[in-house]
């Protein structure tokens, strides 16, 4: 979908047609590299929500999707696989102009997205018809099954639009479902790429819904409907909360993925050489700045042992400095913008009330200077490296979604550990150390949902993605991501009937 003149789009797409919103309403998409309009898509309300929610429950209960054989379904996702990978330039494209991430970035996540339609295809179709249960006796044949859930809501992020979407979409789709999918007002053009695919792929009328809008009124309405059966969402905490309050009185399935504030444990034998610290620094950058930090699983805090700590931060310093910012499109650009204007604001609030609670900015802190790649108006702040921080802080407490890495010390494997988990959250984290033992031992004391060992921030679709405490409930990928759009069903068949005789009569 061509959208660089800022035509108004119908972005609807209800029992498998593309519509404008019913009050005629448009909502503007901005290029967060230079403020400008990107596109114009419809504005849906809560009478296009439930006119989305009817038709993929008429497809339901009414369609052949849930009984279409899982062979046929697999064959589904393939295809929107090949799909993807065939339009992989314009989808990563559009994901680039949409969210700000560099071009690079968007082609990641173009084959990441391919991986996970090929990874739910090849599991369902591995899967045998049932397990049986032994009874314990040979007249009782039981079984339990899995059947879909039934209408799905899906609401996703700015910050990874099309990605999100696939980890709901593609498991979704693999169990039987129908769905309503909602992306983020600020991010849209990527999801609108997706459900193009989908139906380029033969999905039937009504399986997949499509409304853009603001999350009050179609999210809101979405989590609340009586008529969907389970709610999937990915974002902020606060959010999330009020979706699981919605969605509360039908007693729905709901999974949520909330976010984190990710600490990167670095310990001082992970840069006793010369390849060590390359690879930690490295990483380290990687765990803060991809995407201008504005990643669920970042590694915004860098805990490192005291007596490495000025070496590597000094370096760190120097090569944050050096991160060319631009127009994610541009050539040589290694960091866009932030999304919006909002979170470029946010993000100063972070770094100003940390400077005020006694942290020392070593670097980033202020928003660049236009530049040739830089274009005026756009939402850039400067990769900004924060010491001497402390647990305190709201910059270490809070998910701050922009280009800031706090710095905190310890002393002793005990005290890394009590600071990693010195979060209400607990998504991802990172451990460096030569020292393959005590790696594996922190990682296991880490309640982290996802830990790395030398590395940070590589996932892998049959992997299951979630976290621990306020970071959500459920998981995405891997088996348990196909089991969140499931029910399990017990069937009991008697071989042999006969009275029980319990009451005389």
């Amino acid at each position: 979908m061509q959208h660089e003149d800022a035509s108004d789009l119908a972005t609807l797409f209800i029992a498998g047609h593309w519509r404008a919103a019913s009050s005629g309403g448009t909502r503007e998409v901005l290029d967060p590299a230079d403020a400008t309009v990107l596109a114009r898509v419809a504005d849906g309300c809560a009478k296009d929500t439930d006119a989305a929610v009817a038709a993929a429950r008429r497809a339901f209960d009414e369609g052949p999707w849930p009984h279409t054989p899982v062979a046929e379904r697999a064959a589904l996702l393939r295809r929107v696989a090949d799909l993807l990978q065939r339009d992989r330039e314009d989808v990563a494209r559009t994901e680039s102009r949409d969210a700000g991430k560099t071009l690079e970035e968007g082609r990641v996540d173009v084959d990441d997205v391919t991986a996970a339609f090929r990874y739910f295809a090849d599991l369902v179709m591995n899967e045998s018809g049932g397990r049986v249960v032994d009874a314990g006796s040979p007249d009782v044949h039981s079984v339990v099954v899995h059947e879909p859930v039934g209408v799905c809501a899906m609401i996703t992020p700015w910050n990874y639009p099309l990605l999100q979407a696939s980890w709901k979409v593609a498991p979704a789709l693999a169990a039987g479902n129908t769905f309503v999918l909602k992306p983020s007002e600020l991010t849209p053009m990527s999801t609108v790429r997706l459900l193009q695919l989908l139906d380029e792929a033969g999905l039937p009328e009504g399986v997949g819904n499509l409304v853009t809008g603001a999350g009050d009124p179609v999210g809101a309405r979405l989590a609340e409907h009586p008529d969907v059966d389970l709610v999937s969402f990915t974002g902020g905490l606060v959010s999330g909360v009020k979706v699981a309050q919605a969605a509360a009185p039908g007693v729905k399935k709901v999974a949520l993925e909330l976010g984190g504030k990710n600490p990167n444990v670095v310990f001082a034998d992970a840069c006793a050489t010369d390849e060590g610290f390359e690879v930690a620094v490295d990483q380290a950058l990687n765990a803060a700045f991809i995407h201008s930090g504005q990643v669920c699983s970042a590694g915004a805090r860098l805990i490192i042992e005291e007596s490495v700590r000025d070496r590597f931060v000094a370096e760190l310093v120097r090569r944050a400095q050096r991160i060319r910012l631009g127009r994610g499109t541009e050539p040589g650009v290694e960091c866009g913008p932030l999304v919006s204007l909002q979170q470029l604001e946010k993000t100063e609030r972070y770094v100003a009330d940390a400077l005020a609670d006694g942290a020392t900015l070593r670097c980033g802190g202020v928003r660049p200077d236009p530049g040739d790649d830089r274009p005026a108006g756009g939402f850039f702040y400067r990769p900004t490296v924060l010491d001497h921080c402390h647990g305190d802080m709201r910059v270490v407490r809070e998910e701050t979604f922009g280009p800031i890495l706090t710095v905190e010390t310890f002393h002793t494997e005990d005290e890394a550990v009590a600071l990693a988990n010195d979060t209400e959250y607990g998504l991802a984290g990172g451990v460096f150390s030569a020292d393959t033992a005590r790696a594996r031992r922190v990682a296991a004391r880490l309640r982290h949902g996802t830990v790395w060992i030398n590395d940070y921030h590589p996932y892998l679709p049959q992997a299951e993605w979630g976290g621990f405490g306020r970071s959500g409930v459920g998981r995405e990928l891997g088996p348990a991501g196909l089991a969140e759009y499931r029910e399990t069903k017990h069937i009991y068949e008697n071989l042999r009937p006969a009275p029980v005789r319990w009451f005389a009569g």
